[in-house]
C-alpha cells in the first residue's frame, strides 16, 4: 500500500513531512532523496515510520531518513534520530535486530591484472576459510567466560589473540569496542547463540567481496586512504553480530513493551517500544547493545584476519607485503552518545542510526588522525553485481544529520518477491557473464539478494553526495563474491 502523505520539497535532495501530517508529531520528518526516488520510497509506506519516530519523547532536530530508506521494524531502515539524555528515549527498534551490522574495507597493493587469474581460487579460499550461512558455526572455540571477554573488548580481544594487527584498531570506529558493555545483563540464550558463531559471515545481505577500483572522484582523499589508482584491488567485509545481536534485540523488545506503560510513554506503533535513556531499562539495553556491537567488531576482525590468510595462501606472499591494510570499519544499526551543536550550544544526545552510517567531518576528534584532513571514511556497499563506494564525512552532515549518511542501496523487493521473480534463473551464471565469480551458501540467497532487489546504488550515493552529507571519493566494482 503506497503512502499518500504530504512531502514538501525543500530542495532537489530534501523533502519534509510537516508536523501537521499527524497529530502528536513533535518535530518534522526529513527525507534525503532525489525526485526520481520518491515513488519507490513511498511505495512501502516507510515515510509513515519517519512521522512515527517524530512523535517520540525528547527528539531533537528532525526525524530523518536517508535515500536507502525502506520499511523496517519500528524505525525505517535508513532512519536517523537523536534524543536528549534528560527527556529522551532509547528504542531497540531504532537500532535494529542485527546490531552493528557494518562494513570494513581493506586496500591492497595488487591490481586487477595481478589477481584476474586467481579470482576463483581466492573466492574458493574465502568460502572455505570463513563459515557462512544461516546458523553457521565459527572456527573459534571459546568458553563462556571468553565470550564475555569478547563482549567487553570487541576487536581488541581479537587482535590481542593474534587475529589481526594492532593498527587495525586505529582504523575501526570506536577502536573496535564501546566501553559500557555489561555481559552480566545478557540472557543465557544470547550468550549461547554468540559462543559458536564468532568468526562467521551469516546470511542475507552479508558478504565478502574482492573488488577493483573503477573510478576515483577525489584523488587527494583517495591517496590519503591508500587508494592510488584505477584497477587497484580492495576487499570488503559486510556482516554483524549474528544470533547474539538478534537475541539482544528480541529480549529487549519484550522488556520495553512493558516499559512504555510503566513510564506512561505514548507510541503510535508497538514496534517503537522504548524507555527513558536514564531509566534502568534504558541503561540495561545500552549495555546489552554495546555487548552485541563489540561482538560484531570482533567478528569482522577475525574474518579480516582469515581474508588476509586466504590471500597469503593463494598468492604465496604475506599480507604485509601485499599491502592489505584496513582503510576503515563503519557501524550500522547502533545507538551512541555523542556531542552535537543544537541551537548554538553543544548538547549530549543519543543518536540512533538504523541502516545509516556515521559521517564525521575533517578534524573531528573521533576519527583517525591520519584522516583529519579529509574526514571519516564512509563505506557504502552494493550487492553482488553492483558497485560499492568509498566516501568521506562532511561538515554539512554534522550540521544537518548528526554526522550521518546512508549505509547501502536499500531494498525495493522483499526476499520472497525476489525469489519469485528469479524462479528458474541461474543468478551465479548471470553474474559470471558480467565477469563476477560468486559462491554462496545456498541458491536461495542468490535469488533473494539479486541486484534488482535493491535500489540503484549510483542514484542513492549521488543523492547523499549532492545533498552534501558525504562526499564521493572512489567507486569499486565486484570481481569475486562470497554470499552467506
Amino acid at each position: 500500500m503506497a503512502w499518500h502523505g504530504t512531502l514538501i520539497s525543500v530542495d532537489e535532495y530534501r523533502y519534509k513531512i510537516p508536523r501537521s501530517h499527524k497529530e502528536g508529531m513533535r518535530t518534522e520528518g526529513l527525507i534525503f532523496a532525489s525526485p526520481r526516488m520518491l515513488a519507490s520510497i513511498c511505495a512501502d509506506r516507510a515515510p509513515e515510520q519517519v512521522a512515527n519516530v517524530a512523535m517520540l519523547p525528547g527528539i531533537v532536530g528532525c526525524a530523518m531518513a536517508m535515500p536507502d530508506i525502506h520499511w523496517g521494524y519500528g524505525f525505517p531502515i535508513g532512519g536517523v534520530a537523536a534524543f536528549t539524555i534528560d527527556k529522551g528515549i532509547i528504542s531497540p527498534g531504532g537500532v535494529g535486530y542485527d546490531i552493528n551490522c557494518g562494513v570494513r574495507l581493506l586496500r591492497t597493493d595488487l591490481n586487477e591484472d595481478d589477481i584476474k587469474p586467481h579470482v576463483s581460487s581466492l573466492v574458493q579460499a574465502l568460502f572455505n576459510n570463513i563459515p557462512s550461512g544461516v546458523g553457521s558455526k565459527g572456527r573459534i572455540r571459546i568458553k563462556d567466560h571468553e565470550v564475555k571477554e569478547v563482549l567487553c573488548h570487541g576487536a581488541r580481544w581479537a587482535v590481542a589473540r593474534g587475529y589481526g594487527w594492532q593498527e587495525d584498531l586505529e582504523y575501526t570506529e570506536e577502536h573496535g569496542a564501546l566501553v559500557h558493555a555489561d555481559p552480566g545483563s545478557l540472557s543465557k540464550r544470547a550468550l549461547e547463540r554468540g559462543r559458536p558463531q564468532l568468526g562467521t559471515l551469516g546470511a542475507g545481505n552479508h558478504f565478502l567481496e574482492i573488488q577493483a577500483v573503477s573510478d576515483i572522484y577525489d584523488l587527494s582523499a583517495a591517496r590519503t586512504m591508500g587508494i592510488e589508482q584505477v584497477g587497484q584491488i580492495t576487499v570488503m567485509i559486510h556482516t554483524g553480530s549474528r544470533g547474539l545481536g538478534y537475541q539482544v534485540c528480541d529480549d529487549s523488545v519484550r522488556t520495553f513493551r512493558k516499559a512504555v506503560h510503566q513510564y506512561g510513554i505514548r507510541i503510535p506503533d508497538g514496534q517503537l517500544a522504548c524507555a527513558p535513556i536514564t531509566s534502568p531499562e534504558g541503561n540495561t539495553y545500552f549495555e546489552q547493545m554495546a555487548c552485541a556491537a563489540n561482538y560484531a567488531w570482533a567478528n569482522r576482525q577475525c574474518i579480516m584476519h582469515w581474508v588476509r590468510e586466504s590471500f597469503e595462501k593463494v598468492l604465496g606472499t604475506n599480507a604485509e607485503k601485499l599491502g592489505m591494510r584496513l582503510i576503515y570499519d563503519v557501524a550500522h544499526n547502533i545507538a551512541k552518545f555523542e556531542d552535537h551543536t543544537i541551537e548554538g550550544g553543544l548538547v549530549r544526545v543519543c543518536v540512533h542510526r538504523k541502516g545509516a552510517t556515521r559521517a564525521f567531518p575533517p578534524g573531528h576528534k573521533d576519527i583517525p588522525p591520519a584522516y583529519a584532513s579529509i574526514g571519516q571514511p564512509v563505506i557504502i556497499p552494493g550487492d553482488m553485481g553492483t558497485h560499492s563506494y568509498l566516501l568521506v564525512g562532511t561538515q554539512q552532515a554534522m550540521r544537518e544529520t548528526f554526522g550521518s549518511t546512508c549505509h547501502g542501496a536499500g531494498r525495493v523487493l522483499s526476499r520472497s518477491e525476489a525469489k519469485r521473480r528469479t524462479h528458474g534463473r541461474q543468478i551465479d551464471r548471470e553474474l559470471a557473464q558480467q565477469g563476477i565469480f560468486v559462491l554462496a551458501a545456498s541458491d536461495d540467497v542468490l535469488h533473494e539478494e539479486m541486484p534488482d532487489a535493491y535500489k540503484d546504488i549510483d542514484v542513492v550515493v549521488d543523492a547523499v553526495h549532492d545533498a552534501g552529507i558525504s562526499k564521493k571519493v572512489a567507486r569499486m566494482k565486484p570481481l569475486g563474491v562470497v554470499k552467506g
